[in-house]
């Protein structure tokens, strides 16, 4: 008789708790919850009872009231065992799977706040502390509004040209905050986009991932997470995110993607080795050297694209082909997994047969040298770019254009959308116009003037680097650049870029005029403590003025663009409304 059972014999003296092998689960619980005199005497009088639920404390009996409960509301405990649920193995909290129990989350502080700041260049080493600030949900109420465009760019083989018109086909090259740039490309672009590229701030330590707070892995997180849950609806049904990152933190974004994805839709962990190791580190006698980047692939839904991918043969492999039949070259491979059916019919038809040297039969795989060998998830035959190599940008981490021809290869065809919201180069805009397909991109530092602007315009000339060659470019097609219209982030940019105390007096002036205030400020007490300010240091005295600011208007909203303080041209009045009305 297994405990369960003998357990309700026991309690079967009492037919409240007990009757015809019936267990009155309720009664029973409440009256260990209560301590009920008569169930303990019933339990105490048993010698397996006594034995399992209560604990000798220095002579005193004491009732484990929890773990009886948990023991008599459970169906599914094994015969003869406290460990819950016959067929299945997995992490529990509070007796549930976590798949199972929705309460069950990655939770971290902030997680329901929105980190509308960006990230530096890594090798400019600047802390872009003022533009990172988390907004609680109260406090976010016109922040994911659609922004106005304006300095809108046309580039093509004929150089920069003004925009005459803007459509929904164009390629698109955004400078500005990219959380608000993704909210302002939803209304045209919701459920449009098949594939996503990201290569997110690895939150090192070194790439200046740096907050105004000591929530430094947090932040990251939420900074990650804003962006993720509005990138999950431009993607369309069929579409395929793929998202690089190093060990630093590759378990939390997989928990992460899990929440706002759905834990089904991780395609893969694609393995890039990106460098090999010359063994002259000094850091090898402590750790081994972090030679791979992690590339998660999540698809949007299950119906999601997949071009199968092949790797070249090896000339080692080649070699092996070494027989040859009226269907092409063969080699003889092992047959491990077959049906009595198939090898009879293989072995018929001369494509299988039993070897003395095997105990497995052969069967003959023929060589296609147009596909290769099936592409895994260990990419070790892509290399990071070469210090002389003509795609260097001069940007740290530049990936190269084989790596995203594969990725873009993998998940999406000719002429679907690919979006790359931490653009930095423009590696992703680049290897998409080469392979025909359309592209949007965002960045929000400066050097997308001297580096991505740069780099896209050879590429429509008809540089020949990266997969020019392979895929046999020749240049052409053009792209927009425009930038979301500042607002308060104009302010911001003059506040950090101020040298002196009297600068900053005279844009808080500006402000006051013109500028929007947080609703908690009162511009009359900081004038009042004008004095108390001037003590401050400079840089204590930029965080403050900075923190006075409504972070919901850091641009211009597109339905306030006619308004007179903004100062939007009627041309690019005139171009919104194409964009956002097409």
């Amino acid at each position: 008789m297994n405990l369960l059972d003998h357990i309700k014999t026991i309690l079967e003296q009492n037919e409240s708790f007990c009757k015809d092998g019936r267990l009155f689960k309720n009664s029973v619980v409440e009256a260990a919850l209560k301590l009920d005199p008569v169930l303990l005497k019933l339990l105490l009088a048993d010698e397996k009872g006594k034995k399992y639920f209560f604990t000798d404390v220095d002579g005193i009996i004491v009732f484990d009231k929890v773990k009886f409960q948990k023991f008599v509301s459970n169906k599914e405990f094994l015969p003869d065992s406290f460990t819950a649920y016959k067929n299945k193995i997995g992490l529990t909290a509070n007796g549930e799977y976590l798949t199972e129990a929705n309460e069950v989350v990655l939770d971290f502080p902030y997680k329901d706040c929105v980190l509308e700041g960006g990230q530096t260049r890594e090798d400019e080493k600047r802390q872009e502390i003022f533009w990172n600030e988390t907004l609680a949900p109260d406090e976010i109420d016109r922040l994911f509004e659609p922004k106005v465009f304006i300095n809108w760019k046309r580039y093509s083989v004929k150089g920069e040209e003004k925009v005459a018109k803007i459509s929904k086909d164009d390629n698109l090259i955004i400078k500005g905050n990219n959380l608000l740039a993704l909210h302002s490309l939803l209304p045209n672009y919701k459920g449009k986009v098949q594939l996503i590229y990201i290569d997110p701030p690895y939150n090192t330590g070194n790439d200046d991932f740096k907050y105004n707070d000591s929530f430094n892995h947090s932040t990251w997180l939420t900074f990650i997470r804003s962006r993720l849950l509005v990138a999950k609806f431009l993607l369309k049904e069929t579409g395929n995110l793929f998202v690089q990152i190093d060990d630093n933190e590759v378990a939390y974004m997989k928990v992460l993607i899990d929440g706002v994805f759905g834990r089904d839709n991780v395609v893969s962990h694609i393995y890039w080795k990106r460098t090999f190791n010359t063994g002259s580190s000094k850091s090898l006698s402590n750790k081994l050297p972090a030679n791979t980047d992690t590339i998660l692939w999540i698809s949007k839904s299950k119906n999601y694209l997949h071009n199968k991918q092949y790797r070249p043969y090896s000339e080692g492999a080649l070699k092996r082909y070494d027989k040859k039949d009226k269907k092409g070259v063969f080699k003889w491979n092992p047959l491990k997994t077959y049906s009595q059916e198939k090898l009879d019919r293989l072995i018929k038809e001369g494509n299988a047969k039993w070897t003395e040297s095997s105990k497995y039969p052969v069967y003959k795989h023929y060589l296609d040298e147009s596909k290769g060998s099936a592409l895994d998830n260990f990419w070790h035959d892509i290399s990071s770019i070469g210090t002389f190599s003509t795609e260097r940008t001069g940007f740290v981490t530049q990936k190269p254009e084989t790596l995203i021809e594969r990725i873009i290869s993998l998940g999406s065809n000719k002429g679907d959308l690919i979006l790359d919201f931490f653009s930095g180069s423009g590696t992703t805009a680049a290897v998409a116009h080469k392979m025909e397909r359309q592209f949007i991109i965002t960045e929000q530092m400066d050097y997308v003037q001297t580096i991505t602007l740069k780099r896209l315009t050879e590429v429509i000339a008809g540089k020949q680097d990266g997969i020019s060659e392979k895929v046999n470019w020749k240049g052409g097609g053009s792209f927009v650049y425009a930038e979301l219209a500042q607002d308060n982030a104009g302010y911001i940019n003059s506040i950090q870029a101020a040298k002196k105390s009297k600068a900053l007096i005279k844009i808080w002036d500006e402000i006051k005029d013109k500028g929007f205030i947080s609703y908690k400020v009162s511009p009359k007490d900081i004038d009042d403590s004008i004095s108390e300010f001037s003590e401050l240091s400079l840089d204590d005295q930029k965080k403050l003025l900075i923190s006075l600011l409504d972070k919901n208007q850091l641009y211009v909203n597109y339905s306030d663009m006619e308004d007179a303080d903004h100062k939007i041209s009627k041309e690019d009045q005139g171009l919104n409304h194409q964009f956002y009305q097409s």
